[in-house]
């Protein structure tokens, strides 16, 4: 009655207007958490509140696989894996970014956490059988680093001080992004429910003893926004999106997943500024419209079918 981690094929080849729209919703979700990370290290420390997201959401995760009959595999080789994608896919760029919002606006983290193409870009260069770079992809590359170097420098200009650091923080957490979507394809075939909640089950193991023993929870006051926050990060934007983002690394591929990178930074630039009252700096505006059409340049199919054509080929 129980299945292990064998690989499952879709009855019918799936249809891009669903897959795009996943995108869509993964972008939306995804843009959303810097706002909700924002509202939750105002009361609870950076671990704590990425060892919650994980816990809760790799807990919410079992119990739907409970519910359909699956079960993580018992192999040390899948759990090496699982292991690895929490290490590139939530310890480290949720910790990242948790830290670096307590000095960085929520739209800004959204900003300059949506390069991870270009670093899955630059990353699969060293690949065998990679596709040949485009000038349209290397123009790309170009345009998003001009955008972070017109976000960073600013403050740069003044010197080593803590907001440089926690931008820094946030485009190490993209690196981290881009390394996840490529390691990613290991678990192509599977049932996207599977990596999802193994990898957040292997990252609560690895964050929760972290913070039990650095943050000592159980002194906190937090209060009932922040923890509604870290509720919403780890229903709607951990456990729903990881099932969406690995069904879109098996059916999309890694670089056309990452496309809602430059679909979540409307979204979560818009709900920064409407909800939390943050606004942009002028520089940081040019540097945004530099990233997006970076990332557009390098994620966008040349031709009309390429898209259908990728989704064939997985």
């Amino acid at each position: 009655m129980h299945t292990t981690l064998h690989p499952t094929r879709p009855a019918n080849p799936p249809h891009p207007i669903v897959e795009w729209a996943l995108l869509a919703l993964l972008a939306t979700l995804w843009g959303a958490s810097y706002s909700f990370i924002k509202i939750g290290v105002a009361t609870i420390p950076p671990l704590t509140l990425v060892a919650a997201r994980t816990l809760i959401a790799g807990a919410l995760l079992l119990a739907v696989l409970r519910w359909r009959g699956l079960r993580l595999p018992r192999d040390a080789a899948s759990w090496r894996r699982f292991t690895v994608q929490a290490a590139l896919n939530s310890v480290l760029p949720f910790a990242l970014i948790a830290w670096a919002e307590r000095s960085v606006d929520a739209g800004l983290a959204t900003v300059l956490n949506s390069t991870s193409p270009i670093f899955i870009f630059l990353l699969s260069l060293g690949l065998a059988g990679a596709e040949k770079p485009t000038p349209r992809r290397w123009l790309g590359v170009g345009a998003g680093m001009v955008g972070i170097c017109l976000i960073v420098g600013t403050e740069a200009l003044r010197g080593l001080g803590h907001s440089l650091l926690a931008q820094l923080a946030l485009v190490a957490a993209s690196v981290c992004y881009g390394g996840a979507a490529m390691f990613g394809r290991v678990f192509k075939g599977l049932d996207p429910m599977l990596p999802a909640a193994g990898s957040l089950v292997a990252g609560a193991a690895m964050l929760l003893p972290a913070s039990l023993a650095i943050e000592r929870p159980w002194t906190l006051a937090p209060s009932a926004a922040s923890v509604l926050a870290v509720l919403a990060l780890a229903v709607l934007s951990t456990a729903l999106a990881f099932t969406i983002y690995f069904r879109l690394i098996r059916t999309l591929g890694p670089m056309s997943t990452s496309a809602q990178a430059y679909l979540r930074v409307p979204v979560g630039v818009a709900i920064g500024v409407l909800l939390l009252g943050e606004r942009l700096a002028p520089t940081a505006w040019l540097g945004l419209a530099c990233i997006v059409a970076g990332v557009m340049a390098m994620t966008l199919p040349a031709r009309g079918g390429r898209a259908r054509a990728a989704l064939n080929r997985c």
